[in-house]
């Protein structure tokens, strides 16, 4: 298998979840071993943040990436469009510290990147392949990493919540381009509506809706024609477990197991597979 990028740049536009402010993102083609790489276009000069691990600033409710004074929030969707794609290399331009959050999905960046297209490059795509398991818990949550050939993934969420208990909440899927899009990519976000106003007291939550955000208030949900389908919670924490493995800078192959975990999890995760070089090996 061989790296990929796009064909030519393709523009998007919209509000940040968490800032509420307006940001023009392009994504433009990158040269072979480039990796996924951020540009703050409104920084004088143009600050560049690679999305890898060692950028990773903070997990509360979002990844972050940070790098001489810039940051970039909320980069998991993207990154999980991108990643879910098997796409590797992309100069990804943003003029705000948000890329858009769109429906609150990844759907929107995939139809965005099949609308230019998708380019074979000749440098051959490396993998970090799992030798060994890699398993990090916090209380009763917990991540972990096994061998296996191809990617897989398995998620369970556990949300005492009447809405959420009457959905799937567990969910095993084997990981390709055609079954992210098709089964994982239009999963939306989701928060409670009684955590709003303490969200919005962080700064965090300033542009969420419920034109992009799932929305629960004690006993039902917000939004106008419900869920996409029944396992939407779960697959949405699938979506963001994505993009957050996509820091490692290169695709999985192994398999994820998580129950309940979120950011904070997954960034522990990649820092106990980089720290263990027994664990993984490159493979093409």
């Amino acid at each position: 298998m061989n790296q990929q990028t796009i064909k030519k740049s393709a523009h998007i536009s919209g509000i940040g979840l968490h800032t509420g402010k307006t940001v023009d993102l392009t994504l433009r083609p990158a040269p072979e071993n480039t990796g996924l790489v951020f540009r703050r276009t409104d920084f004088d000069p143009i600050v560049i943040i690679p999305a890898t691990t060692q950028q990773v600033s903070d997990t509360r409710l979002n990844t972050c990436l940070s790098h001489a004074g810039a940051s970039v929030a909320t980069v998991e969707h993207l990154l999980s469009a991108l990643s879910g794609l098997w796409i590797d290399n992309v100069f990804i331009d943003l003029n705000s510290a948000e890329p858009p959050v769109l429906d609150g999905s990844a759907l929107p960046f995939v139809k965005l990147i099949q609308s230019v297209g998708v380019l074979e490059q000749a440098a051959q795509k490396q993998f970090i392949q799992i030798k060994k398991k890699i398993r990090v818990q916090e209380d009763d949550k917990f991540i972990e990493l096994l061998p296996y050939q191809g990617f897989k993934m398995a998620m369970s969420i556990d949300f005492q919540h009447p809405v959420i208990m009457q959905t799937q909440q567990s969910l095993s899927i084997e990981l390709s381009p055609t079954a992210y899009t098709e089964q994982l990519s239009y999963a939306r976000t989701f928060g409670f509506l009684a955590e709003y106003e303490q969200l919005k007291q962080h700064h965090l939550g300033l542009g969420a809706s419920l034109e992009n955000t799932l929305v629960l208030d004690d006993m039902t949900i917000l939004n106008e024609g419900g869920l996409r389908d029944n396992a939407e919670f779960v697959k949405h924490k699938l979506l963001d477990a994505i993009g957050d493995l996509s820091l490692l800078g290169h695709h999985l192959m192994g398999e994820f197991i998580g129950h309940k975990s979120g950011h904070t999890l997954n960034h522990q995760l990649r820092l106990a597979l980089l720290n263990d070089t027994s664990a993984w090996d490159f493979v093409s």
